[in-house]
């Protein structure tokens, strides 16, 4: 008889919290994201070798964007997060997305999805992302990604400093998700021209 009592004291003893515990904060009414500027168009299928294929490995980041939500600096050392701003999934994995469409759009290289093991193109992009998000006393956003890239039968690898910076007017989460998605492209649209044909 004692253990039904001690089981209904417990729970009687977590009920108050219930109301009090908040797994995560409420999300805003809607999730930012990227698109491309110019989006792969519907249409036959693009056919290539191995060797004219791309693989886009998941790209990295720096700490502070490891995360759903929008950095803001504010000088050389001192990190917040928009109010209000919250991204579909980490900005590394949007930015992948993206370049991997870009590439496509821009150059007619295929790029695989890097789930499909059986196939190892020759070209091979990676990176990191060290910024992507408002800076604040500059009044803009600024994306900066930091590719690699490596070839099939070379011994070199390529590296490279891509960055693009957009001013904006306020810090709406609306207005700073344009922007980024502005100097989002911009970048995607500079990698993939290295990639080249």
């Amino acid at each position: 008889m004692q253990k039904p009592k001690l089981a209904l004291l417990a729970l009687a003893a977590a009920l108050p919290l219930a109301g009090c515990i908040s797994f995560s904060p409420k999300p805003p009414p809607r999730l930012m994201s990227l698109s491309a500027t110019t989006p792969l168009a519907p249409g036959p299928a693009i056919t290539a070798a191995d060797n004219r294929a791309v693989a886009v490995a998941p790209f990295s980041a720096i700490p502070q964007l490891g995360t759903q939500r929008v950095l803001v600096t504010d000088g050389p050392t001192a990190v917040a997060y928009l109010k209000g701003g919250l991204w579909a999934s980490q900005p590394a994995t949007l930015f992948r997305s993206l370049v991997a469409e870009t590439i496509t759009v821009r150059t007619g290289r295929v790029v695989p999805d890097p789930r499909l093991l059986a196939i190892q193109p020759d070209t091979r992009l990676s990176g990191q992302l060290s910024a992507f998000g408002l800076d604040g006393p500059g009044r803009a956003v600024v994306v900066t990604f930091d590719g690699t890239i490596a070839r099939t039968g070379s011994d070199s690898i390529q590296s490279r400093r891509f960055s693009a910076r957009v001013p904006v007017a306020s810090e709406q989460p609306d207005v700073v998700a344009a922007a980024l998605n502005q100097a989002a492209n911009q970048v995607a649209g500079d990698v993939a021209d290295w990639i080249g044909r």
